[in-house]
């Protein structure tokens, strides 16, 4: 069923696969710097695999905005996951 309030988005800014986007458009906020409305969105995962069209955890839709107040009404409370491989 998911969380009440939903808050299962976590920033990814990446594709299905993991990888970053190539193309021109903005899919982390200004490299998670930026807070500003208007200027870009991030690619937001779900943290329980629920909604988004596809079975990736960390690339279900874009959020609404860089704001925090887009970050929570999108369905999230702006939490940023980060992975590296050694």
């Amino acid at each position: 069923m998911g969380d009440m309030p939903n808050q299962h988005d976590i920033l990814t800014g990446s594709q299905p696969d993991g990888r970053a986007y190539t193309d021109a458009m903005d899919h982390t906020c200004s490299n998670y710097t930026s807070n500003v409305d208007g200027r870009g969105q991030v690619q937001l995962g779900h943290t329980d695999k629920q909604g988004g069209g596809n079975s990736s955890w960390n690339s279900a839709h874009g959020s609404r905005g860089c704001s925090q107040p887009n970050l929570v009404s999108t369905g999230g409370a702006g939490l940023l996951y980060c992975f590296a491989v050694n």
